[in-house]
């Protein structure tokens, strides 16, 4: 069955209509007819069953059978804290997080930042990778689109990070491996931040301030790994220790 994203208010408010691309995709592309049915998510937590009512130039409209909570949401909130990085590698990572299950994620200006761009232009790039994670729920059929946060100072993503059960850094001066330095806990552990650098790395001093703040830092293994491999790396680890990606 195809999915398609749909907002949760729309659900409520018949008539339910699917408008642009998908829309264009759901006449055009698959040729699907009145009776066929289809699957929505709302970005929410909920999934749906629908059945295509009619097929216009502009767009779908269905009826609602069926919702049920999403199954494909990890267990523990994994939030990313990404300083930026050059091209488009911002852009690849945020389907991959979004495919992770990775709840929420948060650029950064950090001291070994090249690209900062203005603000007119990171509000276009915001917009782009909302959609961008959009789309990957698609594929992925996760049921919660992956937030996308403010582009920060290194001090205000520091700030976000406090309400988190376990705050780490990923540093390549760092021997430590993820695992080593986390804490023994009964307690569930139910928030994640892990906080990843440039392509240049954090500096000492940038270290220095997150420890201060409650963060313990670790390496990813005895090789250098490119910006985007270590957040990618990361996060499968953290999903692996702590969420849905290990034997429970």
């Amino acid at each position: 069955m195809r999915y398609f994203f749909i907002e949760k208010e729309t659900v409520g408010n018949p008539p339910v209509l699917i408008t642009g691309s998908d829309a264009r995709h759901i006449r055009t592309v698959l040729r699907l007819k009145p009776g066929g049915k289809i699957g929505l998510f709302d970005g929410q937590g909920f999934e749906y069953q629908a059945r295509i009512v009619a097929v216009s130039a502009g767009s779908v409209e269905v009826s609602v059978l069926q919702r049920y909570p999403a199954t494909a949401e990890s267990p523990v909130q994994i939030i990313v804290g990404q300083a930026f990085l050059k091209e488009k590698k911002m852009d690849r990572l945020v389907r991959q997080l979004t495919e992770l299950g990775i709840s929420k994620w948060t650029p950064f200006f950090a001291k070994r930042s090249v690209p900062r761009p203005g603000k007119q232009n990171l509000s276009a790039r915001r917009k782009r990778w909302e959609k961008i994670s959009k789309e990957a729920l698609k594929q992925c059929k996760r049921g919660c689109v992956t937030a996308i946060g403010e582009t920060a100072t290194f001090k205000e993503v520091l700030n976000q990070s406090q309400a988190c059960d376990i705050k780490i850094a990923l540093w390549e001066n760092e021997s430590e491996p993820v695992n080593a330095p986390l804490p023994e806990s009964e307690r569930q552990i139910e928030k994640i931040f892990v906080l990843l650098g440039p392509e240049g790395g954090f500096t000492a001093e940038e270290i220095e301030q997150a420890r201060a703040r409650g963060f313990i830092t670790a390496a990813l293994g005895p090789r250098i790994l490119r910006a985007e491999t270590a957040t990618v790396a990361a996060c499968v680890l953290l999903q692996y220790l702590y969420g849905d990606m290990g034997k429970k």
